[in-house]
């Protein structure tokens, strides 16, 4: 009996020592109790059955409110709970900011046998920020990549992905992408408009992106962490290769999930270590 819930933020951390108020349909509260370090909740104090209120705040995030059903075994299965940063509409501070490609990931996912996923990664690139000072949607990034920094963790696979049948990086050593608009798409998020260049062609391609906050780093500066993610097909980047197994299923998914971990550091070059 009792109740369990698992606390998490956006992109999928816990949110340790969160708090959890557990209310009655008359508004009385019945239960309140703290997620521990890997922001879980287990609580067994016994609870009547029937519908009830489930509140949960954190320093820092905006408050978060559910219902839950109490079964008649007395136990209240809440789930995962997000939570979003407290001012996530908001962005950085206006200027120039710089990738920190050491604190930072470029990653892609793709469907493999139609039953499991490769990961990938970039390991070279870089860019910037431009946070505009009046109206944010105005604000601008710029990244490159480069293409033979592709590493999937197997020597002959990114040998086969730096040729001519994917990436070509003797001819199109680098991938860019330059921003064109920003607009608001939920309380903490954001949809980056952008144009990506990729193996000789240029295409629209929006982020879905989390401003997940900004702090002092150990060296003096100041730091702004985001997460992006994207869905590209590679037909539409002209990389139309792959072999098709007996049952029809592609040996390679032509959809890619981009997921991007970025640190950007306050002004126009980064610190020397």
């Amino acid at each position: 009996m009792g109740l369990t819930a698992r606390i998490r933020t956006r992109d999928g951390w816990a949110v340790s020592h969160a708090v959890v108020t557990v209310t009655d349909m008359t508004g009385t509260q019945v239960l309140r109790a703290e997620a521990d370090a890997e922001g879980a909740v287990r609580d067994t104090t016994e609870l009547a059955p029937g519908a009830y209120t489930v509140i949960v705040t954190a320093v820092g995030y905006a408050p978060a409110a559910s219902s839950a059903i109490v079964t008649a075994r007395g136990r209240a299965e809440v789930g995962t709970v997000t939570l979003a940063r407290r001012g996530g509409t908001e962005l950085p501070p206006p200027g120039p900011w710089t990738i920190d490609p050491v604190h930072s990931s470029v990653a892609a996912v793709a469907q493999h046998l139609g039953i499991s996923s490769v990961h990938g990664r970039f390991t070279e690139f870089g860019g910037t920020i431009e946070i505009a000072p009046d109206d944010i949607t105005k604000s601008r990034v710029e990244a490159v990549i480069r293409a033979a920094s592709v590493d999937t963790g197997n020597g002959m696979r990114d040998t086969h992905l730096r040729s001519a049948d994917f990436l070509d990086v003797e001819r199109h050593p680098e991938l860019t992408y330059r921003s064109t608009g920003l607009t608001q798409a939920g309380p903490d998020r954001w949809t980056v408009h952008g144009e990506l260049a990729m193996h000789g062609v240029a295409r629209p391609v929006e982020l879905d992106l989390a401003y997940l906050g900004t702090g002092a780093d150990p060296w003096g500066g100041t730091r702004a962490a985001f997460r992006a993610t994207a869905e590209l097909h590679r037909e539409d980047f002209a990389m139309n290769y792959n072999q098709v197994l007996q049952a029809g299923i592609a040996a390679i998914g032509t959809t890619l999930r981009i997921e991007l971990d970025v640190q950007a550091v306050q002004g126009e070059s980064l610190p020397v270590a």
